[in-house]
């Protein structure tokens, strides 16, 4: 039951919660962002969500303007297109935030499969069709365990290769048990368990 309803009125009562919190400390990071370099204050991106259904995703912008029609896919950490306050709020993931404003559009889930653009689901379309099955998220099993994938990127000399061979396989095998292991319990958990690693 929690999966297919709780978890819905999970989402919206910790993200409105939550986000009262978070206003005093999202409003400096937003000016920050729009002083240190031009462009917009978000980067909205095309991701694969449940049922294969595209939406919009929103992060606060971390690179240069028009920074994915210049380079690949996926990010290294020592990617050039990347701001100097991207640096910081990418490693802190607080680049992730305006998420929650996806959460409460109900495209994604606090805790789910983080959601890919669709050019790395369709190179493991039959193992996506489990991963869709449920909402992407913001956090999960694989989030944390790859916390510091950039750095990990920075080793394979074709970014895009490294990450579809190596990298997704491995992120795959935990949004599996993820699915496996969905309850009110789980969630809480891997939401604290987030906050600590950050």
């Amino acid at each position: 039951m929690y999966k297919h309803f709780g978890k819905r009125i999970f989402d919206v009562v910790a993200v409105l919660l939550g986000g009262v919190f978070l206003l005093p400390f999202i409003i400096p990071i937003a000016i920050w962002i729009k002083l240190s370099s031009k462009g917009p204050l978000f980067y909205v991106q095309e991701r694969v969500g449940q049922d294969f259904k595209l939406f919009k995703l929103f992060k606060f912008r971390s690179m240069v303007i028009d920074a994915d029609k210049n380079g690949p896919s996926v990010t290294s950490g020592d990617d050039p297109r990347i701001t100097k306050v991207g640096h910081f709020i990418r490693k802190t993931k607080i680049d992730e935030l305006p998420q929650l404003l996806n959460v409460l559009l109900g495209d994604m889930s606090l805790v789910g499969p983080r959601p890919e653009v669709m050019k790395f689901v369709e190179k493991k379309k039959e193992e996506y069709k489990k991963v869709l099955s449920i909402k992407p998220g913001i956090t999960d099993n694989a989030a944390i365990e790859f916390r510091d994938e950039e750095t990990m990127m920075e080793a394979f000399k074709d970014k895009e290769k490294g990450y579809i061979e190596t990298i997704l396989p491995e992120k795959i095998k935990l949004y599996y048990v993820y699915i496996e292991q969905i309850s009110f319990a789980n969630d809480i958990k891997l939401i604290l368990k987030t906050l600590k690693v950050i």
